[in-house]
């Protein structure tokens, strides 16, 4: 990978600062956000694992793929590694077409069918995502993964986790994604979703967060990243964890369900005929799911909007989504239930 020079990373945090004072005053800070995706649809039986991602409120997307500072009123972006759309590593998509494939909050609906879908989808892509996703030839729209980069919260409900960033830690992230190649092969096994969700927070929190040998086999999953960030946040309040939660949208769409880890779905999916095949063996995935892979969904975190920034999620640093949460925050908007 080709290091950034001194005097360019210097530039683009001059940039990113002089950005955040320029910004709304009521952004006291920027945040880096994991997002917890509920699995969906038949392939939800073969890896109910869910899908991860990054959202970062001061960093906003040039291009799908490439990231700059957020200009005023921008409301940042979300970055996802996903299999089948080209072999590019990583994908960057404004929060509001990355949600609901639309650019203006006010356009989001409150009701949608699998034609609606369809047809924001592709009125996006043509919008914003040919760089990625252009059309075959006669028009055709392309196959691949390019749709789930779109309208995410159509197919399913997803949990916030959020942390404090500076302006100094996203000028070095903006540096880093946009000097060094974003071409790779997805592996499911050691280079996933998750793997590069995983790796962004430890960009901006060394160390913070770990594959989980136990529940995983060492394997990195969406819901094990989201259980290290709250366990790091407990020992590290600085980090200043909020979390937030953004329903999907009603309709006549499937409903999606809670995502587990490689033990709690064995468990989940398997126990009983594993139970009478090997009960030793059921016991010890079952043990390592208790003690390693357990952890609750923000279910009663508040709900992010990006039709109003007067409200933004609340605290939690707990893995109960019963603890009780701090006053509201003003520096991300919140999603209401349409």
């Amino acid at each position: 990978m080709r290091p950034c020079s001194r005097g360019h990373r210097s530039a683009i945090i001059a940039l990113v600062c002089l950005c955040a004072s320029l910004a709304s005053p009521c952004k006291l800070h920027a945040s880096v956000s994991v997002l917890l995706e509920e699995p969906y649809g038949w392939f939800s039986h073969v890896s109910p694992s869910g899908h991860t991602a990054v959202y970062l409120d001061n960093i906003c997307a040039e291009t799908p793929l490439r990231v700059r500072p957020c200009h005023p009123g921008e409301l940042g972006v979300v970055i996802s590694r996903y299999d089948g759309i080209g072999d590019h590593d990583w994908i960057a998509i404004p929060i509001t077409g990355y949600l609901y494939a639309v650019q203006d909050p006010q356009d989001i609906p409150t009701r949608v069918t699998q034609d609606d879908v369809n047809h924001l989808r592709d009125v996006y892509r043509h919008q914003t995502l040919t760089l990625v996703a252009p059309d075959l030839p006669g028009g055709i729209a392309p196959t691949g993964n390019w749709y789930q980069v779109a309208g995410a919260a159509y197919n399913r409900t997803i949990y916030g986790f959020q942390v404090k960033t500076t302006p100094e830690q996203d000028a070095e992230f903006i540096a880093f994604l946009n000097d060094n190649p974003n071409h790779a092969h997805y592996n499911g096994i050691v280079r996933n979703c998750a793997d590069f969700v995983r790796l962004t927070l430890n960009h901006f929190y060394p160390h913070a967060i770990h594959r989980n040998v136990i529940a995983d086999l060492g394997m990195t999953s969406p819901k094990s990243v989201a259980r290290g960030l709250s366990h790091y946040a407990k020992k590290h309040p600085e980090a200043g964890l909020k979390t937030f939660r953004i329903p999907q949208v009603p309709g006549t769409l499937p409903r999606s369900h809670a995502p587990v880890t490689f033990m709690e779905g064995v468990s989940k999916e398997f126990g009983i005929p594993l139970f009478f095949l090997s009960p030793y063996a059921t016991g010890a995935v079952v043990t390592a799911w208790l003690t390693q892979g357990t952890f609750r969904e923000p279910k009663k975190s508040p709900v992010f909007d990006l039709r109003s920034s007067a409200v933004g999620p609340a605290a939690t640093t707990s893995d109960s989504p019963a603890s009780p949460a701090p006053a509201p925050i003003t520096t991300t908007p919140t999603v209401t239930a349409p």
